[in-house]
């Protein structure tokens, strides 16, 4: 299980995503993000190497506020080819500098989130060690899913993973809803905060047909 560090990062991952969240087509926002964090849970990566987690974060710069799903990982070395993926670098205080990388991008953080959908591994708390997160939810329909091809793709709507015989879309910008999208034969879903402090759930993940 991952161990949660109280200790500092320096950039901070909200100062991190301030500068990148603008570089991507489906941010909606303006040039100077104002983001807060709202939720999110972390996966364990089994050889103990990367830390994985999915973070939702709202943007308040604008006329309302928009909340955004972030899958991350943390590396202790550079990812080789990975350049495009790279979000930035930042000092840890107990683990000294990491990589920090669109999980999107990152082999381990995908192989854990088919493994998730699959019920082979189980969501676990953000901010907690060793404590499942039950708030998480997952379901699917069909034969265990093989191994994603390289090739994440960003979208105006999320970013979509090729899966051998479906697509997994990935939900950048997240809308309250009870139940996943008509047509998707699985999803992951969750909970967030908003600004005003109400709970409310969405879908972060969904299985489309490819």
């Amino acid at each position: 299980m991952a161990v949660i560090h109280r200790t500092t990062l320096s950039p901070t991952k909200l100062e991190l995503l301030t500068a990148w969240l603008p570089t991507r087509p489906w941010y909606a926002g303006s040039t100077s993000p104002s983001l807060v964090k709202s939720g999110g849970f972390r996966l364990d990566d089994p050889q103990g190497e990367v830390g994985i987690e999915f973070m939702v974060v709202t943007d308040t710069s604008g006329a309302g506020p928009v909340p955004y799903f972030v899958p991350l990982t943390y590396r202790g070395a550079a990812l080789e080819g990975a350049e495009d993926a790279l979000i930035g670098m930042t000092a840890h205080g107990v683990l000294g500098k990491r990589w920090v990388y669109d999980g999107c991008q990152d082999p381990v953080l995908v192989a854990q989130l088919l493994a998730l959908l699959d019920g082979r591994v189980e969501p676990q708390a953000q901010s907690v060690s060793d404590t499942p997160d039950p708030t998480i939810t997952h379901a699917r329909t069909g034969a265990p899913l093989g191994p994603a091809a390289s090739g994440a793709t960003d979208t105006p709507e999320g970013t979509d993973l090729p899966v051998p015989g479906i697509t997994l879309h990935v939900n950048r910008v997240l809308h309250a809803a009870a139940d996943a999208p008509e047509g998707t034969t699985g999803h992951i879903s969750g909970p967030w905060r908003t600004p005003e402090d109400a709970e409310v759930r969405g879908v972060f993940a969904e299985v489309r047909p490819a």
